[in-house]
């Protein structure tokens, strides 16, 4: 039983602005991923969601972190029922898509997944797979990490795009995560998810986040795999969880009246509904939580997406220091 650590970002441009986790002269991509990975057992690769990723700089991951850290990476949007900017694919692939000449006009179109013809679909899997091929061969990618769309649904299309996933990435081990309430809100709707992702080979990802939203979906506490469990911790902001654009002292602002919790407030952010420290009682209770489902399976991967700021690191090592509490009381 292995309980591995970290957030979904290590490059966060509030991250990098705030001065906080990164010492002084830590201040090239290199010395931030090796200072992140002595920090830290794993990491989200967040920005392959946005643009494919590049087997170069994969390889470079490898190189700069040692043989036991691990990569969680993201799959590209284009896979996951998300609408892409022309601009976030390949400049040849936009072409053959009738990409237009402006830039601007590029960046505001947004291509819906069943406009990509099958054999561009094809080439941009092809791609992704091979970019992503150095971390398989280091041994340090343990999962590819699927976060479908709210726009996914419990029904016949979203069901077929989950078993499509499982197709294209077979006999490599991947995550799944639903952003709809459909496909866990009845007792025997969660069942036949488990049972899905189960037959499909996927590993249930467990998701804290605010309840009450059609894109949110509730911490079901299950496994679907034997040799991962992944638990992904996006804040339980839910004053500002669907209110986009919100700047981050907004966001903190709301999260302080409604005495959720408390959040360092700041300029701005990519998206105010992760602006969340986690207090030291949900994380003693988050922590067990984990200790009880770890023991299930051999490897775990708790990551927390609350990615503003320090934020993250903050939380993942409260949370480290949760686990290390547990273990001193035999709990």
């Amino acid at each position: 039983m292995t309980i591995r650590t970290g957030t979904s970002s290590w490059t966060d441009p509030t991250l990098i602005a705030c001065g906080r986790f990164y010492p002084p002269g830590v201040a090239t991509p290199e010395a931030r991923l090796r200072h992140y990975a002595s920090k830290f057992e794993v990491v989200e690769v967040d920005s392959s969601y946005y643009r494919l990723p590049d087997a170069t700089v994969a390889w470079r991951w490898t190189q700069r972190t040692p043989p036991s850290f691990r990569f969680h990476i993201k799959a590209f949007r284009a896979f996951t029922g998300h609408t892409t900017p022309l601009d976030a694919l390949p400049p040849d692939i936009a072409r053959a898509m009738g990409s237009p000449n402006d830039p601007l006009s590029r960046r505001a179109t947004q291509i819906a997944p069943g406009d990509i013809p099958a054999e561009l679909r094809d080439e941009l899997w092809r791609r992704y797979l091979e970019a992503i091929e150095p971390l398989r061969q280091s041994g340090q990618l343990t999962a590819i990490h699927f976060q479908f769309s709210p726009r996914v649904q419990n029904d016949r299309a979203g069901r077929a795009l989950v078993f499509e996933t499982a197709r294209r990435v077979a006999g490599e081990r991947h995550a799944v995560e639903f952003r709809h309430r459909s496909w866990f809100d009845t007792p025997s709707r969660e069942a036949a998810t488990l049972a899905m992702l189960r037959e499909t080979g996927a590993a249930h990802t467990i998701v804290d986040s605010p309840s009450g939203f059609d894109n949110t979906v509730p911490a079901v506490w299950a496994t679907t795999r034997d040799d991962l469990c992944v638990v992904r911790l996006h804040g339980r902001n839910g004053a500002v969880w669907n209110r986009r654009g919100i700047a981050a002292s907004a966001a903190s602002a709301a999260l302080s009246a409604s005495s959720a919790s408390s959040a360092s407030s700041a300029s701005s952010a990519s998206s105010g509904r992760f602006v969340y420290e986690y207090s030291a009682s949900e994380l003693i209770d988050i922590s067990a939580r984990v200790e009880r489902i770890a023991a299930r399976v051999d490897d775990t991967h708790v990551l927390f997406n609350t990615n503003h700021e320090d934020q993250g690191m903050k939380n993942a090592s409260a949370f480290q220091r949760a686990l290390a509490e547990l273990a001193r009381l035999g709990r």
